[in-house]
């Protein structure tokens, strides 16, 4: 009988799993385990806390659901054993969807908790003790305070987007989770970035780790980034123009407030694109109906705000579109990394304003190259610095076409 070393081993065959997760592994569809999953799984499978970091879309989820997964079906005990943390509701409901999906041959349950809905279902489904709980921290705190659970029995905690957690101003609601944890657990914490804050946060929770890091510094390579310096009051032409784009699929319009974004999902759909919004002001149904209408196609366009987009997962987004430039070089990379994703190629354009030179330059230092400048005609650009050095290999646009010329006789709109 060969021994193992000689065996040839492919996919997720080279992990100890027990039986019923393979067969979860390949009912989802998963092949061939991704960077992040060869470099986390080993240690979070021997018990080891671990620091993650990886970008979105990179396969984070199964990376620590796996070996959560697999330490319970081995034994039955009363739960909740394992708590994962999420930044947002819709983030929440996808990692659960995910562990269900991977634990669909165990007997395994997943509860997710978070706020926006009655809170008396969370509680029924919570005295049934399931194993697996995942929770936005306020309500998981909520329930806590009405001992609707116990976080007696957790053995692994999962901080999942902790740099999102930290930038939502959570860390004081993650400390009180903690202090309600036993202090001895495994820790998975996992971020697409790590500012110093995520680092102090890191070494105060986590002994020992491992540290797996797959490219958290820059976007993913497979994403096609361009400029557009315009006129603030020009946007909207140049985003119904660019929504014209033939190899679209499916967009995301990423705006800094949640009035606007409401307002250009209205104006895009009263011109015919199948639009919707995302923002913090809708409630828990309409935000679902959105996310599940986008991506089961019944919608092309989903314009959305930072904090309401944090953690969407759909496939094959073809088109990330700043209408507004983000804030941060780090929320770049986050939002332009809903797309590219899977290995799948990406656009991520940008609209920049003569305000956004400075963001641009950091932008451009993360990448390690210039982001190429791009015009449509009819529209005039605003001057814009050319930034470093021209990729050789970057992609000319299409002659645009049936693109209105603004009046200029009447004053410009402003901000």
């Amino acid at each position: 009988m060969p021994s193992t070393a000689q065996r040839p081993v492919s996919g997720f065959e080279e992990f100890d799993l027990h039986h019923t997760l393979h067969r979860g592994i390949a009912a989802a569809g998963f092949t061939e385990p991704r960077p992040i999953q060869e470099q986390a799984m080993p240690a979070a499978l021997a018990g080891r806390d671990v620091l993650g970091l990886a970008q979105t879309g990179t396969g984070k989820t199964a990376a620590f659901a796996l070996p959560i997964l697999n330490r319970l079906v081995g034994e039955r005990k009363p739960g909740p054993r394992a708590l994962v943390l999420a930044p947002t509701r819709e983030l929440a409901a996808q990692i659960s969807e995910e562990i269900r999906g991977l634990a669909r041959f165990t007997k395994i349950r997943v509860v997710t908790v978070f706020g926006g809905v009655s809170a008396h279902r969370q509680r029924l489904d919570l005295a049934r003790q399931p194993e697996v709980v995942v929770a936005c921290p306020g309500r998981l705190l909520d329930l806590l305070g009405q001992r609707a659970l116990r976080l007696d029995n957790i053995e692994i905690l999962v901080l999942d987007e902790a740099d999102h957690m930290f930038d939502m101003g959570f860390l004081p609601d993650i400390r009180r989770v903690m202090a309600a944890l036993p202090a001895q657990r495994q820790n998975l914490l996992f971020s697409a970035t790590m500012p110093q804050e995520i680092r102090r946060l890191a070494d105060q929770i986590l002994r020992d780790p491992l540290v797996a890091d797959v490219a958290h510094s820059t976007p993913l390579s497979t994403i096609e980034h361009a400029l557009y310096p315009v006129d603030s009051g020009d946007k909207l032409a140049l985003l119904r123009h660019v929504l014209t784009d033939g190899e679209l699929a499916s967009a995301i319009v990423f705006t800094r407030t949640k009035h606007r974004a409401k307002r250009l999902a209205q104006q895009l759909e009263r011109s015919g694109h199948r639009a919707v919004a995302l923002q913090g002001n809708m409630s828990q149904g309409q935000r679902e109906r959105a996310m599940d209408g986008f991506r089961k196609r019944r919608f092309d366009v989903l314009v959305a705000t930072d904090i309401a987009a944090r953690g969407i997962d759909v496939e094959q987004v073809s088109h990330v579109v700043n209408f507004d430039m983000p804030n941060t070089s780090d929320a770049y990379t986050h939002r332009i990394g809903r797309t590219g994703r899977s290995d799948r190629e990406g656009k991520a354009y940008t609209f920049v304003t003569g305000e956004d030179r400075q963001l641009v330059n950091e932008v451009e230092r993360r990448l390690g190259e210039r982001i190429q400048r791009r015009r449509v005609d009819g529209i005039e650009p605003i001057p814009f610095p050319e930034g470093g050095p021209s990729s050789s290999n970057a992609k000319r646009p299409p002659k645009p076409t049936g693109v209105r010329r603004p009046n200029r006789s009447r004053p410009r709109r402003r901000r």
